[in-house]
């Protein structure tokens, strides 16, 4: 399709009421010729967002966002250029104009108009038949019980299909549009006897709208027993595809966008019930098979998903299926584990908008999902399901990037519960393996990588005992948490087992442990370290320990421990404070 004329784009732009537009967005107070407010794009208490409403522009002296109204509705909503416009072209009754189109084109792009409006008008029927109509009493009746309150459904234009089997097949009719216009919007279909008829009749329809809010097709659910499925999709066509489709994204854009994130659910009224709870950014997949374009949708309005899937085994598979998918798209991908039996709407209904926050501020990574998920499938109670579950995680596990919290968590945790030595995790699978024929070429470039500041003064003193009388004593106090680069806790357990000799029984099964085991030996001094000289290096050592255990209780707010590390670290403070006056 061509590009909109010039003209056609100053006319939208002259044509919005700039405060009205983003006084939507956030409250705006009047300031001698201009608008200021908070700004809608970044967090701050002090207003510093300034808005000309004559010259139709923005700009926001905190966090540097600026533009005209068509970049407003891009940057707020996550629309592209094209999108944005035509937006704004609807709202303000803009006819848009292009530049050149082709006869058949022009001819494709009115009769989709057509059905669009087919739908729309439809849409707008729906609603009313569900807060008029006598026959809508149950539906009514039966959301109530769901816990949602009309100002939601209104928002989201939920509505109710007659049980007539004729009624938009004739209202539409009445307004000029035909029978195959009725087919190819996907509100009608044909039986075997030619004979045209509602697709929908007797269940509460969910508008299914695109990221500008134009209604495309219905999601369909049926109450109590009857003939047909439970819940019925508009029939796949020009205007609707299920799999680009996500449910509620036109009301979850501006919020995404705000929050900068994106979660996603499995149903209608789990939107719903989150965006009544206060979590707007919900939107839906409808069910749990995922699909590329539906990612793109997401990765569209934030850079990170919560993945809010049921907790049953199809909602487990289809988060590690998005997974793996959502790399490909640039998406961090998290995943909210649910209680087994509960969804999202049933959740907040029994437990407030907090427990499912609490739950969304623990969400894991898929490397954690999956490997936890094989730990809870594996036969732990025998040598062999524990070798099996050890040979499905550590691909998992070396796929996070090394020297990460996330990472050293997985390896303890994986450690803890298979009740093997920590090093054990990576051993085999933490690099690709070489043919059998190059296997020690292979070995020969493998240089050791590189150590970071606090890797190396680690790597220092386990130098410094190797080359002390005392040092054995301090290899013994040392535990895996003085450890930022979880080899180096190797070095220190082949230490303590080969004290008199460390250069013996070295692995041949791994080049870089090997070479890290070899510089650490070969750094010890000649003479022996003095015990005070020692001391202060692990005390050095201990206090990094105690500052990386304060950084993660602060992430999890845990007071308790907290305040217990704080003690500790100032203990360990006036010992550095009282040994340096000591040895300087």
């Amino acid at each position: 399709m061509g590009l909109y004329t010039k003209d056609s784009i100053e006319r939208v732009k002259e044509a919005v009421d700039m405060v009205e537009l983003v006084g939507a967005r956030t409250d705006l107070r009047r300031v001698g010729s201009r608008w200021t407010g908070l700004c809608p794009f970044h967090d701050e208490r002090t207003p510093s967002f300034s808005v000309d409403g004559e010259r139709g522009f923005y700009h926001c002296f905190g966090c540097g966002e600026s533009g005209d109204a068509i970049g407003f509705v891009e940057a707020i909503e996550g629309l592209t250029f094209k999108e944005a416009v035509e937006s704004l072209a609807d709202r303000y009754g803009v006819e848009l104009k292009l530049e050149q189109e082709d006869p058949r084109a022009e001819e494709e792009r009115r009769r989709r108009e057509r059905l669009l409006k087919l739908i729309e008008r439809t849409a707008a029927y729906y609603e009313r038949v569900l807060w008029e109509a006598p026959e809508a009493a149950h539906a009514r009746e039966y959301l109530a019980g769901r816990g949602l309150a009309e100002e939601v459904l209104r928002t989201y234009r939920v509505g109710y299909s007659p049980s007539a089997w004729d009624k938009i097949l004739m209202a539409a009719q009445r307004d000029g549009f035909s029978r195959e216009e009725l087919l190819a919007a996907g509100l009608a279909q044909q039986n075997r006897n030619g004979q045209v008829y509602d697709r929908f009749r007797s269940r509460i329809m969910f508008p299914l709208s695109d990221a500008r809010g134009r209604v495309l097709g219905f999601g369909a659910r049926m109450l109590g027993e009857g003939r047909g499925p439970k819940y019925l999709n508009t029939s796949e066509n020009s205007i609707y595809h299920k799999g680009r489709q996500l449910f509620g994204i036109h009301q979850a854009r501006a919020a995404a966008a705000s929050a900068g994130r994106i979660v996603a659910v499995e149903g209608y009224t789990d939107v719903l019930a989150l965006h009544q709870a206060g979590i707007r950014e919900a939107v839906a997949i409808m069910g749990t098979a995922l699909t590329n374009d539906q990612l793109a949708e997401l990765r569209r309005a934030a850079p990170i998903a919560y993945f809010a899937l049921d907790a049953d085994r199809a909602g487990q598979e289809a988060m590690l299926r998005a997974g793996h998918m959502a790399k490909e798209r640039d998406l961090e991908l998290l995943v909210v584990q649910l209680p087994e039996g509960r969804d999202p709407a049933e959740l907040v209904a029994e437990s407030g908008s907090e427990a499912f926050g609490k739950l969304l501020d623990r969400a894991l990574t898929i490397a954690e999902f999956e490997v936890r998920r094989v730990l809870a499938a594996a036969d732990l109670g025998t040598p062999r399901g524990r070798d099996r579950a050890l040979e499905e995680i550590r691909p998992i596990v070396a796929g996070v990037p090394p020297r990460t919290a996330t990472r050293d968590e997985l390896i303890r945790l994986v450690a803890d519960r298979l009740d093997i030595d920590g090093s054990y995790v990576m051993t085999a699978d933490s690099r690709p393996r070489p043919q059998a024929q190059d296997a020690p070429q292979a070995r020969a470039r493998r240089p050791l990588a590189p150590l970071d500041a606090v890797a190396r003064s680690e790597r220092m003193f386990l130098s410094m005992c190797v080359g002390s009388e005392l040092g054995k004593e301090y290899l013994e106090r040392l535990e895996r948490a003085h450890f930022s680069y979880e080899p180096l806790w190797r070095v220190r357990e082949h230490l303590l087992h080969h004290w008199d000799d460390p250069l013996i029984a070295l692995p041949d099964d791994d080049e870089s442990f090997l070479v890290l085991i070899k510089d650490v030996v070969l750094r010890a001094e000649n003479d022996d370290v003095s015990a005070d000289v020692l001391r202060l290096t692990f005390l050095q050592l201990d206090l990094a320990r105690v500052n990386r255990g304060l950084r993660t209780a602060e992430q999890a707010q845990d007071f308790e421990v907290q305040r217990t590390l704080a003690k500790d670290r100032q203990r360990l403070r006036d010992q550095i404070d009282e040994l340096m006056r000591v040895t300087l």
